[in-house]
């Protein structure tokens, strides 16, 4: 399968490191993460095998079904983990290894999103702390059709809203107080797109 050969960032081999000069945020991209083969390969293998579930989310008492689909991997050893959840495969675990040593963290849990049309998006929001801490760190991957990715500061009207094409294979880092100060989202379309999968990679930290 040849997919997404709208894009030249595969040429050089090499990951397209970008550090962004931006306050309250540690935001770093790194486009070409994955070899075009890998990419590939990963967005074909996670599109087919993944057990994709819709989810809820409930705001002012008002229970949505959120616009795209997800699922959840995590350590069966980290606190309160459900013992009977999906085990990490093989494909997940080499990603998450490929992110570990690049970024030089630990993660011990993955959400991944299904973004199966433009009709899928996600709304201005931030990471909640709950099981993860204030200020988690995420490290963002992405196979498929690309999308923009926005940020806007919280307090900051003079800081000008950022938007971040997310392409086939990149890393987004998103660490320091990015969650605290910044929001992002996803914006839906209406353009006759392909899908996108995203992997968020986080670290667990629930209190029991």
């Amino acid at each position: 399968m040849n997919l997404f050969n709208d894009t030249d960032l595969f040429t050089s081999g090499l990951p397209n490191k970008k550090i962004f000069d931006l306050p309250d945020t540690d935001l770093i991209l790194y486009e070409g993460f994955f070899t075009k083969e890998e990419s590939d390969y990963y967005y074909d293998i996670l599109l087919h095998q993944t057990k994709w579930n819709e989810a809820d989310l409930t705001v002012y008492d008002k229970t949505h079904v959120i616009p795209r689909m997800v699922s959840w991997y995590e350590d069966k050893a980290n606190p309160g983990a459900k013992q009977d959840g999906q085990e990490w495969t093989p494909d997940l675990l080499a990603i998450k290894s490929k992110v570990e040593i690049e970024t030089r963290l630990r993660f011990n849990g993955v959400l991944l999103n299904l973004y199966r049309n433009g009709k899928d998006g996600v709304g201005w929001h931030s990471d909640r702390t709950e099981n993860f801490g204030p200020d988690q760190i995420i490290a963002s991957v992405s196979f498929g059709e690309t999308r923009p990715f926005r940020l806007r500061h919280k307090t900051r009207k003079d800081v000008p809203t950022v938007e971040i094409p997310l392409t086939h294979g990149t890393l987004l880092l998103m660490a320091g107080t990015t969650q605290t100060h910044w929001e992002h989202h996803i914006p839906k379309t209406a353009k006759d797109i392909l899908p996108r999968i995203n992997l968020t990679f986080r670290q667990v930290k629930r209190k029991l």
